[in-house]
């Protein structure tokens, strides 16, 4: 294709997906939020309840997102029977990722009611694990209605429907808010800390996937596609085709999260005011995150309906214009990070050395956006051609292997051990390591499919 021909579909794909990844980036900015409400209500009440959120909530994170990983193959596997034109077979993919949702669920409920495996990988202090052993409990019952929530989620967003979600999303973030806020700090009776941000949360998931489920019941937009009309059983062909695309899916989430996860355990270690400090830099991190995660979400969309469709030129065009927006975006996102360090973090928390600890890290991730901008998208687009399996080699390789293992070394066994410094030093090389094989392979993946008959 020429250039003079690829540069007004660059524009139209670049349009497409700002449009579609800003209420995106709205809803995950506002899922994020939960955690900066946790952590600023936190960071305000008790360095213990700080800290057991920090390590609970990363432990929770993961869990539920290495199986949220596994339930969003529902997006590429929609967005191809849209681009296909075969939206009979819209509602059967939605109704058997329930199925799979709600199967999944009980395993996820077992990990946080029985985390003594996780536990048993750091030292903790007794005050902090007595804390977070019940904070974890107490998100167990949400577990269900968490990966509910998540795949009405990456339904709609197959779709290029966010809109209804990123309001959703916003009513979720306003109420965890006022009712964390509440349990906190003891207006119902006693202050609660870490346990009165749980229960929000918990009620948060429920309320949010009972909102979903009944925009996609009632949606005259989402009519012709009938999603909870003639329900379907559970079909073993249609859920083994979704755990083919979603179990590496799944693991590549695990494997990223648990880098930060175990970190955060590692970590435990060193006191709570260095994990006060790391959950700090690691929040902010979680936040800028959402920036290249909404372009990416986008721009599977694009791309999935786009290969549904056979069309490979405007595939490719897509993936240019979400690396090109992503890439760029990010950067300046950094900037204004490093820019903006000491007001950002002296919001978090009055405690000193809690800020110095911060402060000294915060230079890692305003560094590696473009890099985790590129290795985002790149994945996703990837996802959007139904290829899912090489890329978790890679976060694995990447994240296990030059993350959490490089960043252990020079945070202990180093001949000058640099502490908490080690692992972000080695998050930023992970980060890098995966931008430059991940699009390696998108790049080998575009050629083929351009070569495809």
């Amino acid at each position: 294709m020429g250039v003079r021909y690829f540069r007004p579909m660059l524009a139209t794909q670049s349009r497409a997906i700002v449009g579609h990844a800003l209420p995106i980036l709205i809803a995950q900015l506002a899922s994020t939020g939960m955690m900066v409400i946790d952590t600023v209500l936190l960071g305000h009440h008790g360095t213990v309840d700080l800290a057991a959120v920090a390590v609970g909530g990363g432990i929770y994170i993961a869990v539920v997102f290495a199986l949220v990983g596994i339930l969003q193959a529902v997006a590429p596997t929609v967005a191809h029977h849209v681009g296909a034109k075969r939206e009979g077979e819209v509602a059967g993919a939605l109704q058997q990722t329930i199925w799979l949702a709600l199967a999944l669920s009980l395993p996820g409920m077992l990990v946080l009611w029985f985390p003594d495996p996780i536990l048993a990988l750091s030292t903790i202090e007794p005050a902090v694990e007595e804390k977070l052993r019940v904070y974890l409990r107490i998100l167990a019952c949400g577990m269900p209605a968490a990966l509910l929530y998540r795949t009405f989620y990456s339904f709609a967003n197959a779709l290029r429907r966010p809109r209804p979600m990123m309001v959703i999303s916003l009513g979720n973030t306003l109420l965890h808010g006022m009712l964390a806020w509440s349990l906190v700090s003891g207006q119902f009776g006693e202050p609660m800390g870490a346990i009165g941000c749980g229960i929000s949360n918990m009620l948060v998931n429920w309320v949010g996937c009972l909102a979903a489920a009944t925009w996609l019941r009632f949606s005259p937009a989402l009519a012709k596609y009938q999603p909870f009309t003639h329900w379907q059983r559970p079909r073993w062909q249609p859920i083994r085709e979704l755990l083919r695309l979603g179990l590496p899916m799944g693991f590549s989430n695990f494997v990223e999260i648990t880098s930060f996860t175990l970190i955060a355990l590692f970590v435990a270690q060193l006191g709570a005011t260095v994990v006060a400090g790391h959950r700090i830099v690691a929040n902010l991190a979680a936040l800028c995150y959402m920036l290249p995660l909404a372009l990416a979400i986008a721009t599977l969309a694009q791309v999935g309906q786009a290969a549904g469709a056979r069309d490979w030129p405007r595939a490719r065009a897509a993936i240019a214009a979400g690396l090109l927006l992503a890439g760029g975006l990010s950067t300046l996102l950094g900037v204004a990070l490093w820019l903006a360090a000491e007001p950002i973090v002296y919001a978090y928390t009055v405690d000193p050395a809690v800020r110095a600890v911060s402060l000294g890290l915060i230079a890692y991730i305003a560094i590696y956006q473009f890099f985790d901008a590129v290795q985002t998208i790149a994945a996703y687009a990837l996802r959007g051609y139904k290829i899912t399996f090489a890329p978790m080699l890679v976060h694995t390789v990447a994240f296990w292997g030059v993350g959490l293992f490089g960043g252990w070394w020079l945070a202990f066994q180093a001949p000058q051990p640099m502490g908490v410094e080690g692992f972000w030093l080695a998050s930023l090389a992970s980060l890098v390591v995966a931008a430059l094989l991940i699009g390696g392979l998108l790049w080998r993946a575009t050629g083929l499919v351009r070569e495809a008959p």
